[in-house]
């Protein structure tokens, strides 16, 4: 089985008897038999910490659980600095969060959450920050400071929070180059490998913007800057 890694601007073609390997294994073992200069991220090994995740064909995948087939070609993922093969730096895209106020506000001890609240943001717990979605959004192709989807996923996570007294500040941190910026392309829905659909969430940051006050404000500027009433 051949496949091909991009490591900077080149392509380098491996062959490989293995079969029946994560593509991670796949790469430990060029790493270990064949090529000891390829880099590569990994951690868990078990889906869980996202830190291998890279592209293959033009698609985000975690490389600990993508089975690779003959001719794939490996990629970094985009949208971020190469730093050398397939790693690359994430603390831009991380510091997205710290943008768009993507955290809890400190609720009493005695709170009381029920099943029926815990399953609103059941799902959007369970991001792992592994980039994919990241990866995938077209946006930073014309809007290098676009929030993107994972932080406004983790921003919506908090707004359907029962124990989140004040969601103001998160709502209007993510009004500009944030919900409205995004092109509802869904690119980042179907790479991510927890079954998030940031798409949808950011749909409902923009309902709940609404309710609070806010307008697109490409509607507003179709009307020559503004409305009045």
């Amino acid at each position: 089985m051949k496949i091909e890694i991009k490591r900077g601007d080149a392509i380098v073609a491996y062959e490989v008897m293995h079969e029946d390997l994560t593509l991670l294994q796949l790469l430990t073992h060029i790493k270990t038999e064949q090529d000891s200069t390829l880099a590569f991220s990994s951690g868990c090994r078990s889906s869980v910490c996202g830190s291998c995740a890279m592209r293959v064909n033009g698609k985000e995948v975690l490389a600990c659980s993508y089975k690779p087939q003959d001719g794939d070609l490996i990629e970094p993922l985009r949208n971020a600095p190469v730093l050398r093969d397939l790693v690359v730096d994430m603390d831009k895209a991380y510091a997205f969060n710290k943008v768009a106020r993507a955290w809890g506000i400190p609720t009493p001890d005695n709170l009381h959450v029920s099943v029926k609240d815990a399953e609103l943001n059941e799902v959007q717990s369970d991001c792992i920050l592994c980039g994919s979605c990241y990866s995938a959004c077209p946006v930073y192709a014309v809007n290098g400071e676009f929030i993107g989807p994972f932080a406004l996923t983790r921003v919506w996570k908090y707004a359907t929070d029962v124990r989140q007294s004040d969601i103001s500040a998160a709502i209007a941190a993510v009004q500009t180059s944030g919900i409205y910026d995004c092109t509802l392309c869904n690119e980042c829905v179907p790479v991510c490998p927890q079954g998030i659909a940031p798409k949808q969430d950011i749909v409902m940051l923009r309902n709940k913007s609404g309710v609070m006050g806010y307008m697109d404000p490409n509607f507003a500027s179709s009307f020559g800057g503004g409305l009045t009433f």
